[in-house]
């Protein structure tokens, strides 16, 4: 590692530019596919209107959307201009990051965890939904992976064990409080939403699992994610990210009613959330609380 942190800056960040490019090709695969519960791995990139192979010239990240002037080679079709964003943000982030933390052990932990956040903002966008490979396998993940880098790092396993437990807890608890406390009111105001409950179905009982993980206008998915990024951040790191995402999440809501021109049109939070997580990342020592 010491070889490594003798690297020259700049050399870093331009490395993780071009390693975040590659892997923000591949976060284009994982938001189209997995939400529709297809492989990652086959069939290979193809066209989505005539459903041709894709060269490997033809998934060179950004550059191949610029020579290709955005079309298809084969048929024409137009490109979605999201794929090169997807590619140039997540190398831009990558680079960023590795701007901020040197070559240190936790850096190539934080670009995986900016990816997954990546993935989870943009299938929130599309579905309204954050899957459980990202959130929960995130969590998991992140359980193991982030002591044993902090073990490397010189501190004691046990108590970064601990640290990411904490975090998890406090992470997924605060936003679960919120939701169920809300759900509990509403229900006892006699409040209906539009999914809760659903047409011709009751508020859920205490004997059913609906009423403690349904509620109406917090995702369960928020939940997990935030708990996921408590095993990543700590307990502080996630409680900066949710008064982060608040803010972030009202300058959202105000846009999207705005572009939608209602103000009740519900939007995924997960964006906020992960917009959230990725400022205590790039702006570590504290965001709102020092340490």
């Amino acid at each position: 590692m010491s070889e490594l942190s003798a690297l020259p800056a700049g050399f870093i960040t331009i490395a993780a530019l071009g390693f975040g490019l590659a892997i923000g090709s591949f976060l284009n695969v994982v938001i189209y596919r997995l939400p529709r519960g297809e492989s990652l791995v086959r069939p290979g990139s193809r066209c989505l209107s005539c459903r041709a192979a894709l060269s490997p010239w033809d998934n060179v990240p950004v550059l191949a959307y610029l020579w290709l002037r955005g079309r298809c080679r084969r048929c024409g079709s137009k490109i979605s201009i999201r794929y090169p964003t997807v590619e140039l943000f997540t190398g831009l982030l990558f680079a960023a990051i590795a701007w901020q933390h040197g070559a240190t052990p936790m850096t190539p932990v934080w670009c995986v965890f900016a990816a997954a956040l990546i993935a989870a903002s943009v299938i929130d966008i599309d579905h309204r939904i954050i899957p459980d490979e990202i959130s929960v396998g995130g969590l998991v993940v992140a359980l193991v992976v982030v002591p044993a880098v902090g073990s490397v790092s010189g501190a004691p396993f046990v108590t970064e064990l601990l640290r990411s437990s904490l975090g998890a807890l406090v992470g997924g608890g605060a936003l679960w409080s919120v939701g169920f406390a809300h759900a509990r009111l509403s229900s006892a105001m006699g409040r209906r939403f539009e999914h809760w409950p659903g047409p011709g179905e009751d508020i859920p009982k205490p004997s059913s699992l609906d009423y403690w993980v349904w509620f109406p206008g917090v995702g369960f998915g928020d939940v997990k994610l935030l708990a996921m990024i408590g095993a990543v951040l700590g307990p502080i790191g996630v409680m900066e990210t949710i008064l982060a995402a608040s803010l972030m999440g009202l300058v959202l809501g105000v846009g999207w009613a705005l572009a939608t021109r209602k103000w009740d049109a519900p939007f995924g939070f997960g964006p906020a959330i992960a917009a959230g997580a990725l400022l205590v990342v790039l702006l570590p020592g504290g965001l709102f609380f020092p340490y």
